[in-house]
């Protein structure tokens, strides 16, 4: 592989798509890999850019030791199976290899190539680029394994065009129409030079690497260059150098107690409704029929369902048919129809969901907003511990408040996500203990932020102590009962969910 390696010689941070989430920020846990029951430690490494490029070399080297076929080859194949090396061997030696070769888009090395792909050298021992139809003699063309040869300057374009414009890296087929031989990374950087353009291609190949390799993530604060490796894949809490602390199967901020299939059907949620759901409620209702929203935009109560399918007459007050109601424009008195009754149902039912939906995505919200505000609190608490330490107290002694700030953060995030798992829990018994565990939770946490929050003075300065200490470790302590009560929730099979 050492001769192959020449594309990573140079490298920079392949990862191109971290960015900032409307649902995401750090929160500084001091024990991230709590939790509730779990004790068992999760390994993982962090990985700087030079050790990810050095585990796919070490990836490739150990696939080449058992299949000997070369290094490019061994790449393309690898990255068609997603860097799972044990998928790659079953397949490589189920008997069919002619089939392998073909599905990774890649010459067969085994077999000879055919004389038909040989080059065509006239006479003048020149050949034809068939992209720029001009005559170059062979040295200035070049081709792969398929047969199909073109003028150096033609490849440095349709490479440069596929790197830089369209953000290909290991997926660069061949130049030549209806071809879908790959091209390896070896003669891209050979054809390439512009140095921008190979940083480029060095970028695309190790961010697939990572995004493809189910055993490696990116971390996903931005502007963070760190990657992720673990054994095996589990919703756990890692670690990353840059502090930021998330779940390695989803990607997410660590979001105990809910699973992430509940988070990830509950941040499309909130992409898709909570922008528009208010105005909705207050400005619209759904046709009895069909259930279209409609907005009314006149002072007629004779409304028209503008749903090409349904076209239904209705009464915009009592939502029932408008062909009773004769030619009362203006006037609805016939609130006790049984028709209008059920639409009226139908209608509150509807508004009921949403109203739901709304109470726990508010305090959801809340807790975000007010996680980011205690994160303003680190600048302060210095300030306080500063000060404090002007009154006789040691910098150990001080260092209480540093860590009910870290608690606070921690329970904050936890009721975050709590209200997240409640909303689309069903009621039963054990429910209704982990309202109460949230309550607690949250009554604690919201006195714990006030304790914080005082003029720290020299005559209330033991009694501020005292209350912030027991607080925090109240709080510490009811949010590992919500934690665990929940994870004996998932180990006993209480909890049910709703649609």
């Amino acid at each position: 592989m050492d001769s192959d390696d020449e594309s990573f010689e140079e490298h920079d941070s392949g990862n191109v798509s971290s960015g900032d989430d409307d649902f995401a920020m750090d929160v500084d846990i001091n024990n991230p890999r709590d939790r509730g029951q779990e004790t068992d430690e999760y390994p993982y490494d962090v990985l700087t850019t030079d050790e990810i490029v050095q585990h796919m070399v070490d990836c490739i080297k150990d696939v080449n030791t058992v299949v000997e076929i070369p290094a490019t080859i061994t790449r393309i194949l690898l990255n068609h199976f997603k860097w799972d090396k044990e998928k790659l061997m079953e397949r490589y030696y189920d008997g069919d290899q002619d089939k392998l070769f073909k599905d990774a888009h890649v010459v067969n090395p085994f077999r000879k190539p055919s004389l038909a792909l040989k080059p065509k050298i006239k006479k003048s021992r020149t050949e034809d680029c068939e992209i720029c139809y001009s005559t170059f003699p062979p040295s200035m063309m070049t081709g792969l394994e398929c047969g199909h040869r073109f003028c150096t300057q033609c490849w440095q374009e349709y490479l440069t065009t596929k790197i830089v414009e369209e953000g290909l890296g290991q997926s660069i087929a061949c130049a030549a129409h209806g071809c879908d031989i790959l091209v390896d990374d070896v003669t891209v950087m050979r054809l390439v030079q512009d140095s921008r353009v190979r940083l480029k291609y060095q970028h695309l190949i190790t961010n697939s690497f990572v995004e493809c390799n189910r055993l490696l993530r990116w971390c996903p604060s931005a502007d963070c260059t760190y990657a992720i490796k673990v054994q095996y894949v589990d919703p756990r809490p890692v670690v990353c150098k840059c502090n930021h602390v998330f779940c390695f199967e989803c990607g997410e901020n660590w979001h105990d107690p809910v699973q992430c299939r509940l988070l990830k059907k509950w941040i499309k949620k909130c992409d898709d409704d909570s922008e528009t759901s208010n105005w909705i409620a207050a400005n619209t209702k759904e046709c009895p029929k069909c259930n279209v929203t409609i907005e009314k935009d006149g002072g007629c109560n004779h409304m028209v369902c503008k749903n090409q399918n349904c076209k239904h007459d209705f009464c915009w007050v009592c939502l029932g048919s408008w062909e009773p109601h004769g030619s009362s424009w203006y006037n609805c008195n016939r609130y006790d129809e049984d028709e209008a009754r059920a639409a009226r149902d139908a209608q509150e039912k509807l508004r009921s969901t949403l109203a739901r939906y709304l109470h726990y995505y508010n305090r959801y919200i809340n807790h975000m907003q007010s996680l980011k505000f205690e994160h303003k609190l680190y600048a302060a608490v210095k300030e306080k511990m500063e000060e404090m330490q002007q009154h006789n107290m040691s910098w150990i002694e001080v260092q209480f408040l540093k860590k009910a700030v870290d608690i606070l953060c921690q329970c904050r995030q936890t009721l975050m996500c709590t209200y997240v798992f409640a909303y689309y829990l069903k009621r039963n018994n054990q429910s209704l203990i982990f309202e109460e565990n949230q309550k607690d939770l949250e009554s604690a946490t919201e006195t714990l932020s006030e304790y914080l929050e005082r003029d720290i003075t020299s005559e209330n300065l033991a009694d501020i102590k005292q209350k912030v200490q027991d607080k925090y470790r109240y709080c510490e302590k009811r949010r590992k009962v919500l934690l665990d009560h929940v994870h004996e929730g998932y180990e006993k099979d209480w909890w049910e969910y709703t649609n």
